[in-house]
């Protein structure tokens, strides 16, 4: 079926508007060799036959359905419920663009307005936008907000070395040439206090991550005591979080932090190969002027009708032009309808059973593989559903027999980030692993440090 929007009378209008008789003449500048020439395409095939050879080639990619997965490091394997899917995929979401018109836009408008309340009261703040590429991208605008506050400049950037590590490569590659000294994350060191102690008058934001890239758990008093010596010092606190862990644990705003950021990816979207994902951006009602991002607002038409309209675009360049305090052109409003979904059917008892699954399957494994001779959980402080494995081999052979022996994913390596800990495993688990599956993997783990495996690098 081909779509052509124009009658021949309106082709036969526009080319007597330009004087040429004919379409070819459009083309008189590409040499006659080369303007038609031969494809070789295969014979054409009927709809069936496509989706049959479509379906062969799906089949070819291992999904979360065939395989057990304890792969975390910023992307999860978290349930979504069949209500998700039904709702973004309506043709009234499917297909909306910017909600520039308000009048022709109410469904999006509330649907984001939704969203934002919802992560303002996961947060625990007071403003939510909507939104951002994903997780990476809101640590780097939250840097770019801090920049936006302090009059004059201020040109100092503090990152925790347990804040995701292509986190801060992306808040690098964000502010490259913008004259910035970026610190704190030179050293293996996880204490905030040592964070702390580098934060001065010149100092713009500190950005942490609670849990941390290795999982860890930092209490509200410590996250208290972090706030308040940036605060000291008229410094930014942004604390990057996992949102499923808010529905058990503390929220930042309860501790002092300035701008909350997260990956909501595991909010009802999907693993997707690595995305699309989603940027949450929280903050407090003193930054809502300096936000990247778009705002909905809640207002009354001219008959007191409720209404829903953008508001506070301060970075639309279309507006602002270059005083826009961002580059940021999209919202990933799909993206955000799927989590202000997610999160209005799970409701504050349903995530946090979620959480609890997570907590008490991530504890069991680790006891677990704790006890299987040439393994180590380190795990100093509490953690949430991802902790560390020191290995008796290196972590790449080892996954390659989970995967290839049992069709196990195993955990994220961490010798390139964290060469201190060693041949050291990022292992996650979610309410979607099985009792059986974590017997499976600690079954496995077990058999490595039994048999021989064929170094990688003799692989290939």
């Amino acid at each position: 079926m081909r779509y052509t929007p124009h009658t021949d009378a309106d082709r036969r209008a526009m080319m007597a508007t330009i004087g040429i008789a004919d379409v070819a003449e459009l083309f008189a500048d590409v040499p006659a060799a080369y303007r038609f020439p031969p494809l070789n395409l295969p014979a054409p095939l009927t709809e069936m036959e496509v989706a049959r050879e479509l379906e062969a080639l799906a089949e070819e990619n291992t999904h979360m359905g065939q395989v057990a997965c304890f792969l975390g490091a910023g992307a999860y394997n978290h349930f979504i419920p069949a209500v998700v899917d039904v709702v973004i995929s309506r043709s009234e979401f499917y297909t909306a663009y910017t909600p520039y018109q308000p009048e022709i836009s109410q469904g999006t408008l509330q649907a984001m307005f939704e969203y934002q309340s919802m992560v303002a009261a996961l947060t625990g703040m007071d403003a939510a936008n909507a939104s951002h590429y994903d997780g990476a991208t809101a640590v780097a605008e939250a840097v770019i907000m801090a920049l936006h506050v302090h009059r004059p400049p201020r040109k100092k950037v503090l990152l925790s070395p347990v804040l995701h590590p292509q986190y801060r490569a992306v808040v690098r590659t964000y502010t490259q040439g913008m004259g910035l000294r970026i610190l704190g994350d030179e050293q293996p060191d996880t204490d905030f206090h040592a964070l702390a102690a580098l934060c001065d008058e010149e100092t713009a934001v500190v950005v942490v991550q609670n849990p941390d890239f290795l999982g860890q758990l930092h209490s509200p008093a410590e996250m208290r005591d972090l706030a308040a010596a940036v605060h000291a010092h008229g410094a930014l606190l942004a604390v990057s979080v996992d949102p499923i862990s808010l529905g058990l644990f503390t929220p930042p705003g309860a501790y002092g932090a300035d701008i909350v950021t997260a990956e909501g990816q595991a909010l009802g979207n999907s693993l997707s190969f690595g995305g699309p994902y989603l940027g949450i951006f929280a903050f407090r009602n003193e930054l809502v002027r300096r936000s990247s991002g778009r705002l909905v607002g809640e207002t009354v038409d001219a008959d007191g009708a409720c209404g829903y309209v953008l508001t506070l675009s301060t970075r639309e360049q279309h507006i602002r032009r270059g005083k826009a305090t961002s580059n940021i052109c999209t919202n990933q409003g799909l993206n955000a309808l799927a989590a202000a979904v997610y999160l209005a059917v799970m409701g504050k008892q349903g995530l946090r059973k979620v959480a609890e699954l997570c907590w008490h399957k991530a504890h069991y494994a680790a006891d677990r593989i704790a006890a299987i001779p040439g393994y180590e959980v380190l795990a100093p402080k509490p953690f949430f559903k991802e902790f560390v494995v020191r290995c008796p081999r290196p972590v790449a052979d080892i996954n390659r027999f989970l995967l290839d022996e049992y069709g196990i994913i195993g955990g994220y390596d961490l010798s390139h980030d964290y060469p201190h800990l060693g041949q050291a495993m990022l292992l996650c688990v979610t309410e979607m692993n099985t009792t059986d599956e974590i017997e499976d993997l600690v079954q496995a783990l077990n058999e490595v440090t039994e048999s021989r495996l064929i170094p990688l690098e003799e692989v290939f």
